[in-house]
């Protein structure tokens, strides 16, 4: 091999970061990578399999797939060694050169802001899961290794190469003569820094690759030293085609954090064969803890999908997005192999598939709800806002996932309450379940709005996930009963019975002075408020913003308009509380103070409301003018008088 052949290429920008992340930040991972590298080679494999399908001359008369670990002590080199896909050359500079997915440049950027101290932190807590859950493992061999080579052969190709990098800011690829390369598929090969030799240890090395490895699909051999013949440590045997009771708990795990890439126990366990109409096997996984990319926007899900053991689309829609927290391998002996993979996927046999799977899942959720309220509990803490999407997307389930929905409201912040519980301690003459959505739980949960209900005992909902807006917007109800904004529309609440100590106030000053004041109020406000009228949800606060009765309700008036969805807002309506001192103060003025004071007071008043609702005052500079004027007069008033 001429060194003139040899093409030297620099490592993206995020490659190098992550290198010297991998390096010095995970180090006590570093068992991990020999299960990624091993993974990659199973995908090679299970890739090839499904090439040869339409192309049997790919694999030829070795349509056997296996993996090959080789140690070598003297010359302190481990070898991870395929027999699938291979690499072409543009194959090696794209992904062993470049990340292609997004979510681990947000990782990296985030470090690079934090301080020393917060990236210390960041690291132990996301590095092992970054290697995993980004395509990214095989970088974590440089933990391990001085300098890695790549000898890769694609297959049914008629050249091979060599990729070579020490982990520096560099790689180089070169051909390579077919005499030295595989008939195909890949040798990894380590070349082990000093403090790695541990993993020249036959027993070391078998432990990890049963340990970590044993659930892949494709079998496991073992050389001890150079020369001597394989041994077999597993046989690749799919996992969920064994029945449940020869499933260890300890298997399960396994195959789950190589399923999923994270290091984490599952909170949830499927394991069913469908036999009748359709014939197909089932393991799924509800995850322990969030995944790193649950809220990506594209929404997709981590399904496998396999027809009659060969991996036809390792990341299938097989549920739907509002499930796609949940890791799940489907083998079904149904679909045609002799089709594509779109078009299986877009078979009425695949349809029904994802229909049933999907029904069996909410099924073993529900169970989990009723059987262990507490486990339950971690995975709606982990998963309730992608869950709630289903209540906006999917209406067939609707009703079913209202059972499983649990909420924060001012009876309970914890968020632990259900529609059911809601809806059986209704007060007397209550009709509707009532909510509140906002951006901050706390801040729902103090807003003036609420004042009325308070009094009469009425549990309020407090939705503070952005899906929140959407869903309920189109939900009819919950048991005969309507959802209804407090901050939409006219209460409605005065039939419900005040609670004991709760005295109903009557408005004063006289009527005449109030219509004076709200008439005054509507002028002022004419450009920015729809209406100003009485309210009978504030008891406390003097005065609150709400949505016009129909129309939007106004959080998700705000988001559609923040992402351009629509033109035109309406208009709020500001509510006044009649009992209030300032508002009984405001109304005696009317025809008696100087006007400019009692306008700067008005605007001051909705502004208040603004802000208490989560916004900005009208205009900030008006705003901090009337302020000032108010306040001025205020404290220069006493000493005129003296």
């Amino acid at each position: 091999m001429a060194a003139a052949e040899s093409q030297s290429h620099a490592f993206q920008a995020d490659v190098s970061r992550l290198l010297d992340l991998m390096v010095h930040s995970v180090y006590s991972e570093r068992d991990i990578f020999l299960r990624e590298l091993v993974s990659n080679g199973a995908d090679a494999c299970e890739k090839l399999r499904y090439e040869a399908l339409a192309n049997p001359a790919l694999t030829g008369d070795d349509g056997n797939f296996l993996i090959t670990v080789t140690l070598d002590k003297d010359a302190k080199i481990l070898t991870v060694a395929d027999n699938g896909i291979g690499m072409s050359e543009e194959d090696l500079t794209q992904s062993l050169g470049t990340i292609a997915r997004s979510g681990t440049r947000a990782f990296l950027d985030r470090l690079k802001s934090e301080t020393p101290e917060d990236q210390a932190k960041d690291t132990v807590v996301a590095g092992r899961d970054l290697i995993g859950q980004f395509g990214i493992g095989f970088y974590s061999a440089f933990m391990v290794a001085g300098r890695i080579d790549v000898e890769t052969r694609k297959a049914g190709a008629g050249d091979a190469f060599l990729w070579s990098s020490d982990g520096k800011g560099a790689f180089t690829i070169a051909p390579l003569p077919l005499d030295e390369a595989p008939a195909r598929g890949t040798r990894v090969i380590l070349h082990l820094k000093e403090e790695a030799a541990e993993y020249l240890d036959p027993h070391k090395v078998e432990h990890i690759l049963r340990e970590h490895s044993s659930a892949i699909t494709v079998p496991i051999a073992l050389v001890e030293a150079p020369g001597q013949e394989p041994r077999r440590l597993t046989e690749g045997s799919a996992l969920w085609t064994k029945p449940k009771s020869a499933v260890t708990e300890l298997e399960y795990t396994e195959f789950y954090r190589d399923l999923s890439g994270q290091f984490d126990e599952p909170a949830l366990t499927l394991h069913w064969r469908a036999e009748g109409r359709h014939e197909y096997t089932v393991l799924a996984f509800v995850p322990g803890s969030r995944p790193f990319d649950l809220f990506d926007s594209s929404r997709k899900g981590h399904g496998k999908l396999y027809v009659r053991h060969v991996l036809i689309a390792a990341d299938a829609d097989l549920l739907p997005s509002w499930l796609r927290f949940v890791r799940i391998v489907v083998d079904s002996a149904d679909l045609p192999l002799n089709m594509s993979r779109e078009l299986i996927q877009q078979s009425p046999v695949f349809a029904a598939i994802k229909k049933a799977v999907a029904n069996r899942v909410m099924q073993e959720l529900t169970k989990l709800e009723e059987s262990d309220p507490d486990a339950y509990a971690k995975v709606w803490t982990n998963f309730g806002a992608v869950l709630k999407e289903g209540l906006y997307e999917d209406s067939e389930r609707r009703d079913a996932l209202f059972k499983l929905a649990r909420f924060a409201s001012t009876n309970d912040l914890d968020g632990k309450r259900t529609l059911a519980a809601y809806v059986g301690a209704l007060r007397p003459n209550q009709t509707a379940i009532y909510y509140l959505n906002g951006v901050d739980l706390k801040a729902l949960a103090a807003s003036p709005q609420l004042e009325g209900f308070r009094a009469r005992g009425i549990e309020v909902l407090l939705l503070s996930d952005p899906v929140d807006a959407f869903w309920v917007s189109s939900a009819v109800g919950f048991d005969g009963k309507p959802f209804k904004s407090v901050s939409q529309g006219a209460a409605d609440i005065k039939a419900v019975p005040l609670l004991d100590g709760n005295e109903e106030k009557v408005a004063e000053p006289p009527s005449a002075a109030l219509a004076s004041l709200f008439a005054l109020m509507k002028q002022e406000l004419e450009g920015v408020a729809a209406d100003v009228r009485a309210s009978d949800r504030l008891s406390e606060s003097p005065a609150c913003l709400i949505a016009p009765e129909h129309g939007f309700d106004r959080r998700l008036e705000r988001i559609l308009a923040e992402h351009g969805q629509l033109k035109d807002v309406a208009k709020p309506i500001l509510e006044i509380n009649p009992t209030h001192p300032l508002i009984a103060a405001l109304a005696a003025q009317v025809g008696h103070a100087d006007p400019a004071a009692l306008a700067d007071i008005v605007w001051l008043v909705f502004d208040e409301a603004r802000l208490l609702d989560g916004e900005k005052p009208a205009n900030a500079a008006d705003f901090a003018a009337r302020l000032t004027r108010v306040l001025t007069k205020a404290v220069t008033a006493p000493a005129a008088k003296e």
